[in-house]
């Protein structure tokens, strides 16, 4: 603990190492830190996101209008993709290596004052950097994703909330949150406050039922997003246009910049989110111009013409990212290039690929780290499935090699399975671009 901690590259190094060296701590010693550290960020506004699928969309959607009326924000999201950076966006930047440094010093100051046995996890030790630096820039609203669930996230410690949204429910981290739905939900629906504004999807029964009941128990406020809420949807290349019924409006017409369907939802969200928050400086014209203007890496995004990326991680997010691709007018050839982690449920998100007969061919490839799924296991779980090519590779730059080099007008390839994945091809593809 006695490094000085010189240079960024040493921060992120340290940060990196962190949960060789730390166990999960209690909200309770969590708070104490943050305490510690004088409550960062305390006056701003807080906007907490929980969800299984589409948090960091939502966080991104919610940023981008409120930055396009002219309102000062900072987001904390994770994971990253390429930058342990991009975790700290403030007013649509993420925040500069000095500042990185300067948040992580200030942290690591404190650690080493209270001189005891806590120390931060990996995620609380980025989120006390993220509420330093928003105190730092003095950013009005500061939207906060969670990490892993929400009754017990590290960023529910915050107390003072001015609303909350609870995202699509799925099965996810179910070693911690639960084996049911109606588990899930519960835990996630922990950020909830009493006399705080929830809004969340009401298109699962039992997972609505949980969220009532919960806000019901404290008195939170709840704002549900139904199917009837959202009509009109036209679908285009590369645009998404619908609309939207809002508490205090008729329907209002919006337009998605994706051809993820998904984004639908996770635009509304963050629409009705924003309509509850009364910000007078919020018009119309800047609630629709923030979310078309909104762009979220690795989601359906067209990384080059007809090559799409996609962080979908588990049946839920695969089951939303078949329904876009089915809506993809394809004249060639459709090819998958997939690869997970190995706590996902990958022989369910397998069978799913496998039997959507949308793709010629599948490829797979070992991602890398500890937690990657190896090429072996990944292979066996699609090995009982035929009505495509499977085509497996040793590195990711081999796959992408011979996928684009292969790549016929009409085809289109889908890359798919990971937010990691989707880091590791942005990483090559800059380098790529780069030298």
């Amino acid at each position: 603990m006695e490094e000085t901690f010189e240079t960024y590259g040493a921060a992120v190094n340290y940060i990196n190492a962190t949960p060789k060296f730390t166990t999960k701590n209690s909200m309770e010693d969590t708070a104490r830190f943050w305490e510690r550290l004088g409550y960062p960020a305390k006056n701003s506004k807080i906007l907490h996101i929980a969800g299984t699928n589409g948090k960091g969309s939502v966080c991104a959607y919610l940023c981008s209008v409120l930055r396009n009326a002219g309102i000062s924000c900072g987001m904390f999201t994770s994971p990253h993709l390429v930058s342990m950076r991009e975790r700290f966006v403030i007013n649509g930047n993420m925040v500069s290596e000095e500042d990185f440094l300067e948040a992580f010093r200030v942290v690591m100051g404190e650690v080493k004052r209270l001189a005891t046995a806590y120390h931060p996890t990996f995620f609380e030790l980025l989120f006390f950097m993220a509420m330093v630096l928003f105190e730092k820039h003095g950013v009005e609203y500061v939207v906060l994703e969670t990490g892993l669930g929400g009754r017990l996230d590290a960023t529910n410690v915050v107390e003072e909330k001015k609303l909350c949204v609870i995202t699509s429910i799925g099965y996810d981290h179910m070693e911690y949150l639960g084996d049911t739905l109606p588990l899930i939900a519960g835990e996630k629906a922990g950020i909830m406050r009493p006399g705080v504004p929830v809004v969340y999807p009401d298109r699962q029964e039992d997972v609505t039922r949980v969220i009532e009941a919960c806000a019901a128990k404290i008195g939170a406020e709840t704002f549900p997003v139904g199917k009837t809420a959202i009509k009109e949807i036209k679908i285009r290349h590369k645009t998404i246009d619908f609309s939207l019924h809002l508490h205090y409006y008729d329907y209002i017409g919006f337009t998605v910049s994706t051809s993820a369907l998904y984004q639908v939802e996770n635009a509304s969200l963050a629409a009705r989110a924003i309509a509850l928050l009364k910000e007078e400086r919020v018009t119309n014209s800047a609630l629709r111009d923030g979310i078309r203007a909104t762009v979220w890496e690795g989601r359906m995004e067209e990384i080059l013409p007809s090559v799409y990326l996609d962080g979908a991680h588990n049946a839920d997010g695969i089951l939303a990212f078949l329904e876009t691709v089915k809506r993809h007018t394809c004249i060639g050839r459709r090819v998958l290039l997939y690869s997970t982690v190995r706590d996902k449920q990958y022989s369910r998100v397998a069978a799913l690929l496998a039997q959507s007969g949308l793709f010629d061919e599948i490829c797979l490839v070992p991602l890398q780290g500890e937690r990657a799924l190896p090429l072996t296991e990944l292979t066996d779980s699609f090995r009982q499935y035929t009505g495509f090519d499977r085509k497996t590779f040793e590195t990711l730059g081999a796959a992408l090699s011979e996928l684009l080099t292969h790549k016929n007008d009409g085809d289109e390839v889908y890359i798919v399975g990971s937010l990691y994945l989707a880091g590791e091809v942005k990483a090559l593809l800059r380098r790529f671009y780069n030298d």
